[in-house]
């Protein structure tokens, strides 16, 4: 099975891609405003959920994708023979994408590639893909992308992984063991092996046209090494406003935290964590942890309380078929965002922790606070340090409406009154209760630690 790029088609690639100025370095690209960035970033910001989809020849569901030949779990042999399993059989990219609008997701991302080299769609510039050695012998990217955009309602996000550990002109082939070469004493392999990356990138660009694009695999090499600012440049080439993940060495745009929402806001102003469904990213017949909806949607209120989006991964057969339980969640992941709309894709960051028993969000006016409940409360709610007076209390898609009070609101004091909210039963969301706190004033916050009263009136 060769892996190699067939050098006519290598060099006329490389020939197209510079002549038409995709090689000049990122420096050359006109620098780009704070203003800019943000109009740029703004569908990204207000995300707050995408579905990520693994899916390759590791789908038959026995090894780990890449990982399992790298770390040496399994032959590399034994794991490229399931390249005869995959067949895209019962593949429904219209059913994929209809799921994925259904959940609520405002935005998807697909492994075009990942470290072990298999491409999903029909790539010239290598011999190892869904067209050329699988059993399903078609290009299956393009069908799926055809329906996003057909579809509509959905971001598009390229996974690519900048390592493949098969190529043999890849310096690392196992996590353990001698590397093929030193790529600083045959620079031209590796030149080699970035030229064949940046082609395969170049198809993508332009068939395609993603509007995120997600890197993996940078840790191997320096942003130097791998030229990180050349492809960042490359690719804002063919389109200016798409937005670039963290893991191209530090070149992208927002931060990519892993399997584990952050318990303090990333400093990056932008960032998404990136999270599995059960303990898997791609298909594992043996993986049945999976999460269960509820807990899916307090990790989906932690990242929005935070300022942050969570991308979802999903994992299909290799025939095509998503895993029931997967389903089931994101189903119900987009009953709850429906009926509380209002509380997801408007909102912005909310306050910090300390100030009630549940994650937050803000309006963009911050003239209203959601406040987000996984679970029944037993006794009334308590919000405090809200130095804007509340004058309504609702439960975000339900009639009933709650009770409240506020206790010890002493005009004459810096300290605000402590709010208490009783929410009746009737009014509980099966998985996540939100209430909407309608504030007098933008939000103001106490975030003093209280104080002596040296007189009274």
């Amino acid at each position: 099975m060769s892996k190699e790029l067939k050098p006519f088609i290598f060099a006329s690639l490389l020939l197209l891609l510079c002549a038409a100025g995709a090689c000049k370095p990122a420096r050359d690209l006109p620098k780009e405003t704070e203003e800019q960035k943000e109009e740029r970033m703004e569908w990204f910001s207000r995300a707050k959920l995408g579905i990520f989809i693994h899916w390759g020849i590791y789908s038959r569901g026995d090894w780990s994708e890449s990982w399992s030949f790298h770390n040496k779990k399994v032959s590399i042999e034994d794991y490229f023979a399931q390249e005869a399993d995959f067949t895209a059989s019962r593949y429904d990219p219209a059913e994929w994408v209809s799921l994925i609008r259904e959940s609520g997701a405002s935005y998807t991302v697909i492994t075009s590639k990942h470290h072990d080299g298999f491409a999903l769609w029909g790539t010239e510039a290598g011999e190892v893909s869904a067209v050329k050695s699988s059993a399903a012998g078609r290009d299956v990217l393009t069908p799926f992308v055809e329906e996003v955009r057909r579809q509509g309602g959905l971001k598009l996000g390229l996974y690519y992984s900048l390592i493949d550990w098969p190529r043999e002109d890849y310096p690392n082939l196992f996590r353990e063991g001698p590397a093929r070469y030193d790529i600083h004493k045959e620079p031209e392999r590796w030149k080699h092996f970035l030229e064949f990356n940046m082609a395969q990138m170049m198809e993508l660009a332009s068939a395609y046209n993603p509007d995120l694009w997600w890197f993996d695999g940078d840790w191997e090499f320096s942003s130097e090494e791998w030229d990180a600012p050349g492809i960042v440049s490359a690719l804002r080439k063919v389109n200016p406003s798409v937005v670039i993940n963290s893991r191209i060495q530090g070149n992208g745009d927002y931060a990519t935290p892993e399997l584990g929402v952050p318990v303090v806001r990333p400093e990056s102003r932008w960032w998404e964590t990136c999270m599995t469904i059960n303990d898997s990213w791609g298909f594992r017949k043996a993986d049945l942890n999976f999460k269960d909806p509820g807990t899916v949607l307090r990790m989906l209120a932690d990242c929005m309380s935070m300022g942050g989006n969570l991308l979802l991964d999903i994992g299909p057969r290799a025939d095509g078929t998503i895993p029931e339980e997967e389903v089931k969640v994101l189903k119900e992941l987009g009953r709850w965002i429906s009926k509380h709309e209002e509380a997801v894709y408007p909102t912005r960051a909310g306050i910090p922790a300390g100030h009630v028993q549940g994650y937050t969000t803000l309006s963009q006016d911050a003239m209203t606070l959601y406040v987000y409940i996984p679970y029944a409360p037993a006794t009334p709610l308590e919000v405090k340090g809200l130095k804007s007076k509340v004058k309504g209390v609702r439960v975000v898609g339900s009639d009933v409406l709650p009770s409240w009070t506020v206790y010890n609101d002493i005009d004459w004091s810096e300290v605000p009154g402590v709010y208490y909210i009783s929410i009746p039963a009737a009014a509980l969301d099966p998985s996540m209760t939100v209430l909407a706190l309608e504030l007098e004033e933008p939000l103001r916050l106490y975030r003093g630690s209280g104080q002596i009263m040296s007189f009274n009136q």
